[in-house]
């Protein structure tokens, strides 16, 4: 796998699926404030039993058009909670979305492949050759969008992706609970 660890505090199960919609389409800061509050307690707990620290976090970044629409990029208010929290950097613009892609809500896991494939580009390897970096977004479902960013940036030299992510999508055998 190219993703090395992903830590997730929640499955995406009632309620923490309404509190990040309310946060994500509704902007109801607060609501991803607390969740990436308790998600940075959750990883500094897991550095103090020796989860490796990353060098730096990095925000998925949204198309242009679509931030525009929505006034803010989620992942990137997550990850600067989360980089003040843990006391770990956020890299900004060293990865941007190269080309609009469509939602992902609807597309089956192989059509979220093709959808995030080529979508991101390294703006500068030299920023990121060589360095522990960990993707922050609010919810992973098949992995597909982090999978891709992970695949960019160890093309560019990254030496280790992890994820950090709010809530995970369970896979459809599972049970749904709001904890992970």
């Amino acid at each position: 796998p190219l993703v090395a660890r992903t830590v997730t505090a929640w499955s995406y199960a009632f309620p923490i699926d309404a509190l990040i919609n309310r946060f994500k389409h509704e902007r109801e800061y607060p609501y991803g404030r607390l969740l990436a509050h308790l998600l940075g307690e959750r990883l500094n707990t897991e550095f103090s039993a020796g989860l490796n620290r990353p060098d730096f976090l990095l925000a998925v970044p949204l198309a242009e058009k679509r931030e525009r629409q929505r006034g803010f990029n989620q992942a990137q208010m997550i990850a600067a909670w989360l980089g003040r929290l843990t006391s770990i950097g956020v890299l900004n613009a060293v990865v941007r979305r190269v080309r609009q892609t469509q939602t992902q809500q609807d597309l089956t896991a192989k059509q979220r492949r093709t959808n995030m494939h080529g979508a991101f580009q390294v703006t500068d390897t030299q920023q990121v050759m060589g360095l522990h970096l960990a993707i922050v977004d609010d919810v992973v479902t098949t992995g597909a969008t982090t999978t891709e960013l992970a695949r960019c940036l160890l093309n560019a030299g990254a030496e280790r992706v992890d994820v950090y992510c709010l809530a995970r999508t369970p896979k459809p055998h599972r049970k749904l609970t709001g904890f992970s």
